[in-house]
Protein backbone atom coordinates (compact mmCIF):
# COMPACT_ATOMS: atom_id res chain seq x y z
CA UNK A 1 0.00 0.00 0.00
CA UNK A 2 1.20 3.28 -0.93
CA UNK A 3 1.28 5.71 2.10
CA UNK A 4 -0.25 9.07 1.44
CA UNK A 5 0.54 12.19 3.49
CA UNK A 6 0.16 15.43 2.86
CA UNK A 7 -0.41 18.79 4.43
CA UNK A 8 -2.79 22.05 3.50
CA UNK A 9 -1.61 24.84 6.35
CA UNK A 10 -2.53 22.86 9.35
CA UNK A 11 -4.56 20.12 8.37
CA UNK A 12 -2.52 16.66 7.48
CA UNK A 13 -4.19 14.37 4.76
CA UNK A 14 -3.63 10.77 5.24
CA UNK A 15 -4.60 7.41 4.45
CA UNK A 16 -7.55 5.91 7.26
CA UNK A 17 -6.70 3.23 9.65
CA UNK A 18 -9.05 1.38 11.77
CA UNK A 19 -8.85 3.69 14.81
CA UNK A 20 -10.40 6.24 12.02
CA UNK A 21 -13.42 5.00 11.41
CA UNK A 22 -15.71 5.98 14.38
CA UNK A 23 -14.69 9.43 13.54
CA UNK A 24 -15.34 8.91 9.77
CA UNK A 25 -18.72 7.82 10.60
CA UNK A 26 -19.33 11.14 12.72
CA UNK A 27 -18.26 13.30 9.55
CA UNK A 28 -20.14 11.54 7.21
CA UNK A 29 -23.34 12.05 9.87
CA UNK A 30 -23.00 15.07 10.17
CA UNK A 31 -22.50 16.19 6.36
CA UNK A 32 -24.39 13.65 4.64
CA UNK A 33 -28.01 12.62 4.44
CA UNK A 34 -26.52 9.15 2.98
CA UNK A 35 -25.13 6.31 5.72
CA UNK A 36 -23.61 3.34 5.85
CA UNK A 37 -23.18 0.36 8.14
CA UNK A 38 -20.15 0.38 10.13
CA UNK A 39 -19.30 -3.14 8.33
CA UNK A 40 -19.22 -0.89 5.06
CA UNK A 41 -16.33 0.90 6.38
CA UNK A 42 -14.41 -1.57 7.52
CA UNK A 43 -14.84 -3.74 4.09
CA UNK A 44 -14.25 -0.49 1.91
CA UNK A 45 -10.90 0.50 4.22
CA UNK A 46 -9.38 -3.39 3.95
CA UNK A 47 -10.45 -3.60 0.13
CA UNK A 48 -8.82 -0.36 -0.99
CA UNK A 49 -6.90 1.23 1.47
CA UNK A 50 -5.20 3.16 -1.23
CA UNK A 51 -7.95 5.67 -1.51
CA UNK A 52 -9.59 5.77 1.83
CA UNK A 53 -8.21 9.23 3.20
CA UNK A 54 -8.87 11.00 6.19
CA UNK A 55 -8.52 14.79 6.35
CA UNK A 56 -7.71 16.25 10.29
CA UNK A 57 -6.13 19.16 12.36
CA UNK A 58 -5.01 18.99 16.05
CA UNK A 59 -5.74 14.82 15.59
CA UNK A 60 -9.37 15.61 14.59
CA UNK A 61 -11.04 14.38 11.82
CA UNK A 62 -12.75 16.67 9.71
CA UNK A 63 -13.31 15.24 6.12
CA UNK A 64 -12.34 12.07 4.79
CA UNK A 65 -12.93 10.48 0.89
CA UNK A 66 -13.96 6.43 0.27
CA UNK A 67 -13.61 4.31 -3.19
CA UNK A 68 -14.28 1.17 -4.23
CA UNK A 69 -12.54 -0.58 -7.37
CA UNK A 70 -14.91 -2.72 -9.68
CA UNK A 71 -14.47 -3.72 -13.08
CA UNK A 72 -17.33 -2.83 -15.63
CA UNK A 73 -18.20 -0.77 -18.53
CA UNK A 74 -16.23 2.37 -19.43
CA UNK A 75 -17.51 5.89 -19.03
CA UNK A 76 -15.73 6.85 -22.10
CA UNK A 77 -15.28 3.46 -24.77
CA UNK A 78 -17.75 2.20 -26.53
CA UNK A 79 -17.96 -1.56 -25.14
CA UNK A 80 -15.05 -0.94 -23.06
CA UNK A 81 -14.72 -2.98 -20.47
CA UNK A 82 -12.36 -1.37 -17.34
CA UNK A 83 -10.87 -1.70 -14.27
CA UNK A 84 -12.42 2.05 -12.65
CA UNK A 85 -12.39 3.64 -9.16
CA UNK A 86 -15.68 4.75 -7.53
CA UNK A 87 -15.74 7.38 -5.07
CA UNK A 88 -18.41 6.49 -3.04
CA UNK A 89 -18.47 9.19 -0.41
CA UNK A 90 -16.23 12.46 0.19
CA UNK A 91 -17.35 14.93 2.81
CA UNK A 92 -15.61 17.57 5.06
CA UNK A 93 -17.56 19.40 8.08
CA UNK A 94 -19.10 22.45 6.98
CA UNK A 95 -16.76 24.87 8.80
CA UNK A 96 -13.46 23.64 7.31
CA UNK A 97 -14.85 23.68 3.82
CA UNK A 98 -13.23 26.46 1.40
CA UNK A 99 -9.96 25.59 2.73
CA UNK A 100 -8.63 22.90 -0.21
CA UNK A 101 -9.05 19.98 1.99
CA UNK A 102 -11.58 18.79 -0.38
CA UNK A 103 -9.14 19.37 -3.06
CA UNK A 104 -6.52 17.67 -1.12
CA UNK A 105 -8.94 14.36 -0.49
CA UNK A 106 -9.79 13.96 -4.23
CA UNK A 107 -6.29 14.08 -5.46
CA UNK A 108 -5.02 11.69 -2.78
CA UNK A 109 -7.47 9.37 -3.76
CA UNK A 110 -6.67 9.67 -7.88
CA UNK A 111 -3.07 8.55 -6.49
CA UNK A 112 -4.40 6.12 -4.75
CA UNK A 113 -6.87 4.64 -7.76
CA UNK A 114 -3.63 4.87 -10.22
CA UNK A 115 -1.74 3.14 -8.00
CA UNK A 116 -3.69 0.27 -8.48
CA UNK A 117 -3.49 0.63 -12.52
CA UNK A 118 -7.11 2.25 -12.89
CA UNK A 119 -8.56 2.95 -16.32
CA UNK A 120 -10.48 5.84 -14.88
CA UNK A 121 -12.69 7.01 -11.37
CA UNK A 122 -16.24 8.22 -11.42
CA UNK A 123 -18.21 9.16 -8.78
CA UNK A 124 -22.21 10.81 -8.34
CA UNK A 125 -22.56 14.56 -6.97
CA UNK A 126 -25.94 15.94 -6.66
CA UNK A 127 -26.96 18.50 -9.42
CA UNK A 128 -27.47 20.92 -6.92
CA UNK A 129 -23.98 20.82 -5.64
CA UNK A 130 -22.50 23.56 -8.09
CA UNK A 131 -19.47 23.98 -6.03
CA UNK A 132 -18.57 20.07 -6.46
CA UNK A 133 -19.25 19.96 -9.85
CA UNK A 134 -16.80 22.90 -10.40
CA UNK A 135 -14.33 21.45 -8.20
CA UNK A 136 -13.96 18.06 -9.98
CA UNK A 137 -14.27 20.21 -13.48
CA UNK A 138 -11.22 22.00 -12.45
CA UNK A 139 -9.65 18.55 -11.21
CA UNK A 140 -9.99 17.01 -14.95
CA UNK A 141 -13.37 15.33 -14.26
CA UNK A 142 -16.23 15.17 -16.87
CA UNK A 143 -20.18 15.23 -16.90
CA UNK A 144 -20.90 11.77 -18.60
CA UNK A 145 -24.46 11.31 -17.59
CA UNK A 146 -27.76 12.58 -15.59
CA UNK A 147 -29.24 9.98 -13.01
CA UNK A 148 -32.40 10.80 -12.61
CA UNK A 149 -33.82 10.61 -9.12
CA UNK A 150 -30.48 8.99 -8.10
CA UNK A 151 -31.21 10.32 -4.22
CA UNK A 152 -33.31 8.89 -2.09
CA UNK A 153 -35.05 12.69 -1.49
CA UNK A 154 -35.41 12.71 -5.55
CA UNK A 155 -32.83 14.40 -6.65
CA UNK A 156 -30.73 13.91 -9.69
CA UNK A 157 -27.05 13.13 -9.71
CA UNK A 158 -24.22 13.62 -12.27
CA UNK A 159 -22.23 10.67 -13.22
CA UNK A 160 -18.83 12.77 -13.95
CA UNK A 161 -15.92 10.60 -14.61
CA UNK A 162 -12.00 11.18 -15.74
CA UNK A 163 -9.77 8.66 -17.59
CA UNK A 164 -6.66 7.84 -17.18
CA UNK A 165 -3.50 7.94 -19.69
CA UNK A 166 -0.79 5.77 -18.76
Amino acid sequence: MQIISSSIGNYIIRNCKNDDLSSVIDVNVNTLPENYTNYFYETLLTELPEAFLVAEISDKCVGYIMCTMEYGFSNFKKLGFVKKGHVVSIAVLENHRGRGIGTALITGALFGIKSKKCDELYLEVRCSNEIAVKLYEKLGFVVKNMLKTYYKDGEDAYLMAIEFNY
